[in-house]
């Protein structure tokens, strides 16, 4: 016969005792002028690896894996994607993550403009609404995180 033990721990557990007394650090951080400055670069190097993307895929010579690899849009593409992974993760060392992410929304504003320029892309009412909607929003995040 297998036996039971029920006893109750009433101690505090890890994750209350995190949220009874935050880490005073984390309290305080401000996000760096210069996390801001490498999601802005993010943004671009996003658009840039989305305008890749897309030119490589009206590009595919050969079906499967081997039109992806032999495609130099689509792996510059990737390459841009890469890179933007790196300095996001540089970025949210010294920043608030509820500062930095919102401001990758600009990638599609960038995106927006370039594909017209690239593509042939109609730029509507209603995109230049969304384009204006997503700065303010960017600008309202920013403005209210010095608060």
């Amino acid at each position: 016969m297998v036996e039971f033990n029920t006893t109750v721990d009433t101690s505090v557990s890890v994750v209350e005792a995190a949220v009874a007394e935050p880490i005073e650090a984390a309290t305080h951080a401000r996000t760096s002028i210069r996390s801001i400055g490498l999601v802005l670069l993010c943004t671009i190097i996003g658009a840039a690896a989305q305008i890749f993307l897309r030119y490589g895929a009206e590009h595919l010579t050969a079906a499967g894996l081997r039109g992806i690899l032999t495609n130099w849009a689509l792996l510059a593409g990737y390459v841009c994607l890469g890179a933007n992974t790196f300095l996001l993760i540089l970025a949210l060392r010294d920043g608030q993550l509820s500062v930095l992410y919102p401001i990758i929304a600009l990638t599609y504003v960038w995106v927006t403009i370039l594909s017209p320029v690239f593509f042939g892309d109609i730029v509507n009412v209603y995109k230049i609404c969304g384009v204006v909607l997503i700065v303010l929003g960017v600008s309202f995040i920013g403005a209210g995180s010095r608060s």
